[in-house]
């Protein structure tokens, strides 16, 4: 998946306005304009797509974790330049304080069974050897459990 997709699916899993989106990055401490955000959102295709590299994910994911936790009072947090689907999961479990079981049954929702070693697997460093990759098919059924979770059909 890319950076651009998950942005696009997290948009419209929490019906974040254009206006939201630059209020999330500038809780990270980064300005950006409507016409940038627009241009990540935009498909491949368009001439106007913008791929949107690491650090900017890592900037709105710390921004979407402040909104969902509160900003800490010592520091912002600093954004990765390299971010893979392992942190993005590890960001998305913090800002929406998800504990293992949430994570189970937001995979539950999408009719895929994932043990809670698979999780602790998935959130441990890369360098221990009980890591394993959180691959694009696990993130894609994340994200789209979530937006299960969070954005009814109703909606």
């Amino acid at each position: 998946m890319t950076n651009n997709d998950i942005l696009r699916q997290l948009r419209y899993t929490f019906d974040f306005s254009d206006d939201k989106m630059i209020e999330i990055f500038a809780m990270a401490d980064i300005i950006t304009t409507r016409a940038k955000v627009s241009n990540w959102l935009k498909k491949f295709e368009d001439a106007d797509y913008l791929e949107m590299l690491d650090v900017e994910l890592a900037i709105f994911l710390n921004g979407f974790i402040i909104l969902k936790r509160g900003k800490k009072e010592d520091s912002s947090p600093i954004p990765e330049n390299f971010l893979n689907n392992n942190a993005i999961l590890k960001k998305l479990k913090i800002a929406l304080n998800l504990r293992s079981d949430d994570i189970i049954e937001v995979f539950r929702l999408v009719n895929k069974v994932i043990g809670e070693h698979e999780i602790t697997a998935f959130l441990r460093n890369h360098k221990q050897t009980q890591y394993r990759a959180f691959n694009d098919q696990y993130l894609r059924n994340f994200l789209h459990g979530l937006q299960l979770k969070y954005r009814p059909k109703n909606n």
